[in-house]
């Protein structure tokens, strides 16, 4: 039911043509005793007031609404996300239609090993960022390598799925508790996918490294300031073509590369 769910979501992205609306949601770090996730994409949407600024008690017409006005997408693509929550029993909050967003830091339900940004939670810590982890996937992405020509200045699907796979085999090489699920191998390619096609520079084929350091980095979404002031509108009839080629190539660099030769 998870990878189903997963799959779901992944394939029904379908980027609309909402308004940016960028006021009252300026950057805010989260303050003691709010929650967060371990996605960075979802605590991007707490930290610009998006998503309740505590991350707490999220319903569903607030998700639709976040992911919409903050993303662009069509407010029901990521219903599968939110529907995992509440079916798995996630929610926290004492109302079963809501959730906070640290709720989804339970192990191996929507959250799982092998993380871009995360260490694993057999090493205590699953839901904030670990620079260290994200230090090696920086660079196996070359995202501070922005010299000499344009071309340095994004991440190619390619280079995202090799450091995904980089970042899986890692994680199995020095987590003896390493849990190779449906979730993780589906989820491991499906966040790459998702993060690149957040932020997908259409005319470049590839998605600006600025973005991606600024949005695992510092859980800020500088993509919606740059259309914002640009005038950029993030519509394009090819958003399920690019989601459907990322897990494509993902999964034959995965199957090429010595984590899945390790998993046989």
């Amino acid at each position: 039911m998870k990878l189903s769910f997963l799959n779901a979501v992944l394939s029904s992205l379908i980027v609309s043509s909402h308004g940016w609306e960028h006021k009252a949601h300026e950057f805010r770090p989260p303050l003691p005793g709010d929650s967060r996730s371990p996605c960075p994409g979802l605590n991007a949407l707490a930290n610009h007031g998006w998503l309740h600024r505590s991350g707490k008690d999220i319903d569903l017409p607030a998700f639709r609404s976040a992911i919409a006005g903050a993303y662009n997408y069509e407010p029901t693509s990521m219903d599968g996300f939110f529907e995992l929550a509440l079916n798995f029993n996630l929610s926290t909050t004492g109302n079963q239609s809501t959730f906070n967003l640290f709720d989804l830091a339970r192990h191996d339900e929507i959250e799982f090993d092998g993380s871009l940004s995360r260490n694993d939670i057999y090493f205590g810590d699953n839901v904030h960022f670990d620079p260290n982890i994200w230090a090696t996937v920086a660079e196996n992405l070359n995202l501070y390598d922005t010299l000499g020509s344009e071309v340095n200045q994004y991440i190619t699907v390619e280079t995202a799925g090799k450091a995904c796979a980089a970042r899986a085999a890692e994680a199995k090489r020095v987590n003896p508790s390493f849990n190779a699920s449906a979730m993780q191998v589906m989820g491991n390619p499906g966040t790459t996918a998702l993060y690149l096609v957040t932020l997908w520079d259409e005319a470049a084929g590839a998605a600006p490294k600025s973005w991606v350091k600024a949005l695992f980095g510092m859980f800020r979404n500088l993509c919606l300031l740059y259309w914002h002031h640009c005038g950029i509108s993030m519509l394009t009839i090819r958003q399920k073509k690019i989601v459907s080629l990322t897990l494509r190539d993902i999964k034959r660099l995965k199957f090429q590369g010595p984590w899945m030769m390790s998993m046989k």
